[in-house]
């Protein structure tokens, strides 16, 4: 995929985001049909069903060949190492709640590798977007990750993954240390929108644990473009769908992560704090 089919790919993701933001905002405060996806009480609308057929219709119009794994459908398309993850309503339980905070995730990798990232902030009609060594940008706007102040006096973000539990004592006693070490862990519920933030610079970090999804892969390659180091729990970069070293599949899913991303000038430190409790 040359440089040309790369750009035609961001409008595509663009433009199908949007679409499916539209979507979310017309049925936002209605009347929904919620159904539980399982025992964790992880829900699922018709407008998620809706928004993901809407965009999953969208790519394949333009590139049938590619191979497709979305949050409501799973795989479908061609057999292919070009792989889009499409997370149409990211955030579902606050749409349901009627709270604000809801996107669209959409990425395509290559190989196992991130080549672009697309994120929709449903409520405000926000476009994030990233195409490998390009930059990070909202709507035209470049984004530079570059908070100011002590991290102990600053805000960072929290995300974890469906299948950690509430018993989940490594998940606890690092969440706790976190709130303990620096001045407030925010809880989106909405993890794409969390990455937004981290790219713009308005938090100075984020500790992900255990979590691997479609709401990932796009919000990673914004952070990473926008200048955020990101490491694994040990400090190792990381490149691949999931994880680490060999663990990106080309396919939904991959490996689950642990991750500290932050500014450069606050990595070390937040990283630090990480492994005081995780070690």
């Amino acid at each position: 995929m040359d440089r040309k089919e790369r750009l035609l790919a961001r409008e595509v993701a663009v433009k199908a985001a949007s679409k499916a933001g539209e979507l979310a905002r017309e049925h936002f405060g209605s009347k929904l049909n919620i159904q539980h996806k399982d025992e964790r009480g992880d829900l699922v609308t018709e407008v998620d069903v809706k928004a993901d057929r809407l965009i999953v219709d969208d790519i394949l119009s333009v590139f049938p060949t590619h191979r497709i794994y979305s949050e409501e459908a799973g795989e479908g398309g061609a057999a292919s190492e070009w792989v889009w993850h499409v997370d149409p309503l990211d955030g579902t339980n606050n749409f349901a709640l009627g709270i604000p905070l809801y996107g669209v995730s959409i990425s395509l990798s290559y190989q196992g590798r991130i080549i672009l990232g697309v994120i929709h902030d449903s409520a405000l009609g926000l476009n994030y977007a990233a195409l490998q060594g390009d930059g990070a940008w909202q709507d035209g706007r470049k984004l530079v990750a570059e908070p100011s102040g002590a991290l102990v006096k600053s805000t960072i973000s929290w995300i974890q993954g469906h299948a950690v539990g509430k018993n989940d004592q490594g998940a606890l006693g690092l969440r706790h240390h976190l709130e303990y070490s620096v001045k407030r862990v925010l809880r989106m519920w909405a993890p794409s929108l969390t990455w937004a933030m981290l790219a713009r610079g308005d938090l100075h970090g984020i500790v992900l644990y255990n979590s691997e999804g479609e709401d990932l892969y796009a919000g990673l390659l914004l952070a990473q473009e926008a200048g955020v180091k990101v490491t694994d729990f040990d400090g190792n970069s990381l490149a691949l769908l999931g994880g680490g070293t060999g663990s990106g599949s080309g396919s939904g899913g991959g490996k689950p992560a642990y991750i500290v991303a932050a500014a450069p000038a606050y990595h070390a430190e937040l990283l630090k704090i990480v492994q005081e409790a995780t070690k």
